[in-house]
């Protein structure tokens, strides 16, 4: 029996560079039924969301394979409603592919939030002298990351480099950064970065290396 499962991103639908990575560990018996806070608005609207000054910066995938940063507030109403209509479809489970904070949702199901899902996994696995690398979309995201993670541990240090622009270029130079910085652990703090990518930073630092986009689906895949 074929199982329906809601995504929400806050960038466009479909997320071809996210759904086949999710696939693989969800299984065949997984259907995904998509939506994206950003559908069907234009290049003027989504501009209108961009970040001002003290704004929560996050940074997504547009359908035409373009990333754009949006702020938090704007598209906080938005992704509710994708979430709602899931629900109100009968899916009884969705995963939002963003790993950014966002206040509590109301719900009629299990809603799947991958940046608590990925800090918790974090703190329960990394001692807190240990020396953290984090990797982020962009460098305006830098201040936000590091308020997270030194919750973790006080040793933490993040990177901009983009899974959406020249990600040949960004992940193997971030990741070289990150290995002569001496990082003990890796988190990939966007589910814009693939598998992949996951693999390259592990062949270049040798360290752990903790994936958004695989701890998520893992645990959707647990629940349902």
């Amino acid at each position: 029996m074929t199982l329906r499962v809601g995504t929400v991103t806050i960038g466009q639908a479909p997320r071809v560079d996210v759904t086949p990575d999710l696939m693989k560990i969800l299984g065949p018996q997984v259907e995904l039924v998509e939506a994206g806070a950003l559908d069907g608005l234009g290049a003027e609207q989504i501009a209108a969301m961009a970040p001002r000054p003290s704004d929560y910066v996050l940074v997504t995938r547009l359908a035409d394979g373009s990333s754009v940063q949006i702020c938090e507030r704007t598209v906080a109403p938005l992704v509710r409603q994708k979430i709602a209509a899931h629900f109100a479809a009968g899916i009884p489970a969705v995963l939002l592919l963003c790993t950014g904070e966002f206040p509590d949702f109301p719900t009629d199901g299990l809603l799947l939030r991958p940046q608590k899902i990925l800090f918790n996994m974090v703190q329960a696995v990394v001692p807190a002298g240990a020396k953290l690398g984090v990797f982020m979309p962009s460098p305006d995201q830098l201040e936000q990351s590091s308020q997270r993670w030194s919750q973790v541990t006080p040793q933490n240090r993040s990177i901009g480099a983009s899974p959406y622009v020249r990600p040949e270029e960004t992940i193997p130079a971030a990741a070289e950064e990150f290995a002569r910085w001496g990082a003990d652990v890796l988190v990939m703090d966007c589910m814009g970065y693939t598998l992949a990518m996951k693999e390259q930073v592990r062949r270049i630092t040798g360290k752990p290396v903790i994936l958004a986009r695989s701890i998520a689906a893992r645990a959707l895949r647990e629940l349902v």
